[in-house]
């Protein structure tokens, strides 16, 4: 479980994420809906403490990240799929990664496998593609075979194919009891993803509710949503 109390968080004059207040249960996907920036990065960033929050608090299973034993085996994080040693095999980042917490290397092949990048692993990641970059990314997040997962976007860059295994994956470790937590701009991407929605606009939470009733919402394919400022 993921729980947000007042979570603010301050760049100079600008206010990116505005006393923010939600829970992300186990056994089911939250989906964390807004446009480009609205704040949303900022606020996974902020639950695994890679920003300083201004104010309020996070924490994951009732522990702040920063108090976790060991963090990989607790929570699985993809923010930035581009964020790898460009020089390194796909497989010997995931070794790499998989070493720092005495993970063995059968792990890092069923990862590969589950992952599908079997035919690229002893590839250079410098020369894939989003698509691929993804994987590799959701890829290390599952390494530590982690409760809580927190992925930023995870379909970005995947073809269709690819796109529909996120969502099964994604359904799938929710029904063993895990915290999914997924960001998109996409309604319709939420829509078939999620158990319930938080729906983020300038730093605000604007909507929190199970997806049917965000889709009850809706007039035929669009939804309104009006921000306190508007």
């Amino acid at each position: 479980m993921i729980e947000a109390i007042g979570l603010t968080k301050r760049y100079g004059a600008k206010l990116a994420v505005d006393t923010v207040t939600f829970s992300v249960k186990s056994g089911m996907v939250t989906g964390f809906l807004g446009p480009n920036g609205a704040g949303k990065s900022t606020t996974m960033r902020l639950i695994v403490g890679l920003d300083r929050a201004s104010g309020g608090s996070v924490t994951v299973n009732g522990k702040r990240y920063s108090d976790l034993g060991a963090p990989l085996r607790e929570v699985g994080v993809l923010l930035d799929a581009t964020a790898v040693h460009t020089g390194r095999s796909a497989i010997n980042h995931l070794r790499a990664i998989a070493a720092t917490h005495s993970i063995g290397r059968k792990r890092v092949d069923e990862m590969i496998a589950l992952t599908g990048l079997d035919s690229v692993a002893r590839k250079r990641v410098g020369g894939f593609s989003l698509g691929m970059g993804q994987r590799l990314g959701i890829a290390a997040a599952l390494l530590g075979d982690p409760a809580t997962l927190i992925l930023d976007e995870p379909v970005n860059g995947l073809d269709p194919e690819g796109v529909i295994w996120v969502r099964n994956l994604a359904r799938f470790l929710a029904s063993e009891g895990r915290t999914v937590f997924l960001s998109s701009h996409l309604m319709s991407e939420m829509a078939q993803t999620a158990d319930h929605i938080i729906v983020l606009g300038r730093g605000r939470i604007i909507a929190d509710a199970p997806v049917s009733e965000i889709l009850a919402l809706a007039t035929g394919t669009a939804v309104l949503v009006r921000t306190p400022d508007a």
